[in-house]
């Protein structure tokens, strides 16, 4: 009875990280959601659904994998909406430019 438990505790994870990251993107959230999509690609045994593509036997593209892809676009998208990767703020580079 308790099998699909942490595929569902991962899957919302995965949804709450998603959805922090498209409402308010930084950082922070982003790497959120990336940490969430390797969780759930770890922890969705269950949940998976079909294969869509076989690699051999054993192993295989599913459909709960596709939501871990999604996610990944989605903090990629994060990760450019947050800005630059430079460590100093926004407001101090501004601030610099004013006085430069």
């Amino acid at each position: 009875m308790a099998l699909p438990f942490y595929p569902l505790v991962f899957m919302n994870l995965l949804f709450a990280a998603t959805t922090l990251c498209l409402a308010r993107p930084s950082r922070l959230s982003a790497a959120a959601t990336v940490a969430a999509a390797v969780l759930w690609l770890f922890g969705n045994g269950p949940l998976e659904g079909q294969v869509l593509w076989e690699f051999d036997a054993t192993h295989g593209l599913t459909v709960s994998d596709l939501l871990s892809a999604v996610a990944l676009g989605i903090a990629i998208w994060g990760f450019r909406q947050a800005g630059s990767w430079d460590p100093r703020p926004k407001r101090l580079r501004r601030l610099l430019r004013k006085r430069l």
